[in-house]
């Protein structure tokens, strides 16, 4: 299979698949085999009688997950996809993401996102109003504390006094890579962003729309639109060939290779494969070691060429 996207791959963090172990083994056979990047997602709370399904029930932290991987791979790129900037303060996470970018050598891909789950907010003890002016300045004051020797900031949402964060990020900050679906936040990954990242529900058969809008967002912001980095979520669940009506990257592995190599000519840059949204793979009482023999088997039929 040959395309210009980089592929990469969703390590184990969701259901009883996601153990240390699986994490290890998944990272570094993705590594042996030539995959450009590794990514994990957060899920902080599953309340109590939500429909969002068995996906979300059992879910690893995504920046303790990649900093443990860190520790075991030596030249793959670790990408978070994604963590929700209201449940974090700045300094916090720009603290936390600054230790990651040195301790990976600079391999961290920094992916940010607003939230959507109202109980995550009321656990978290922020409001989920006005989220897109939240998500602007904190941005400004993330890049300042990377960047800046001495910040000091009092805005409409958060202030910093004045203060050293150290040490800055090695060999310089991390990427930021935007996630949501709405045209608001689609513009915003256009005008502020170093790209974006799909969500697991995206309609890939329409995401060069999405990508349309963020571009035209960058160049009526005087970025150069081809610049930016453009990541599909992929949501792949490996099943029987043929299936009636069935989604891209729903399907057999010759199937799911051929949505690859058509998804390469929609203008994404990146994709991973994301067996964590599959609930063959991670429902509440699934096998782990069936799981891990699926996974395996994908790994290496899915691995760029």
């Amino acid at each position: 299979m040959v395309v210009t996207m980089k592929i990469g791959f969703g390590v184990p963090v969701s259901g009883p698949w996601a153990t240390p172990a699986n994490m290890v083994r998944v990272a570094r056979r993705a590594q042996e085999l030539g995959y450009a990047s590794l990514w994990a997602f957060q899920r902080l709370l599953y309340p109590v009688g939500h429909p969002m399904g068995p996906v979300y029930r059992s879910v690893q932290d995504p920046i303790v997950t990649l900093s443990f991987l860190a520790g075991v791979t030596e030249d793959i790129r670790l990408g978070l996809a994604i963590v929700n900037l209201p449940f974090y303060s700045p300094a916090l996470l720009a603290k936390q993401l600054a230790t990651l970018q040195d301790v990976s050598g600079g391999r961290l891909d920094a992916g940010l996102g607003l939230g959507w789950l109202a109980e995550e907010f009321t656990a978290s003890g922020v409001p989920m109003a006005a989220r897109g002016r939240r998500a602007v300045e904190y941005l400004q004051v993330l890049r300042r504390l990377w960047t800046e020797d001495l910040v000091s900031h009092k805005g409409e949402f958060y202030e910093v006094p004045p203060a050293h964060l150290d040490p800055k990020p090695r060999p310089g900050p991390p990427p930021v890579l935007l996630g949501g679906t709405a045209e608001p936040a689609l513009r915003r990954a256009g005008e502020l962003a170093d790209g974006w990242i799909s969500s697991s529900r995206t309609d890939l058969s329409a995401i060069q729309d999405q990508i349309r809008i963020i571009k035209d967002a960058a160049r009526a912001a005087g970025r150069d639109p081809e610049s930016l980095r453009f990541i599909c979520r992929g949501s792949t669940k490996v099943r029987e060939a043929g299936l009636p009506g069935r989604p891209m990257l729903t399907g057999s592995l010759d199937e799911i290779r051929a949505d690859v190599e058509r998804l390469s000519t929609t203008g994404l840059t990146e994709l991973f494969h994301d067996l964590n949204f599959d609930p063959e793979m991670v429902a509440p009482g699934t096998d782990a070691a069936e799981s891990m023999r699926r996974a395996e088997e994908a790994l290496t039929a899915l691995a760029p060429s």
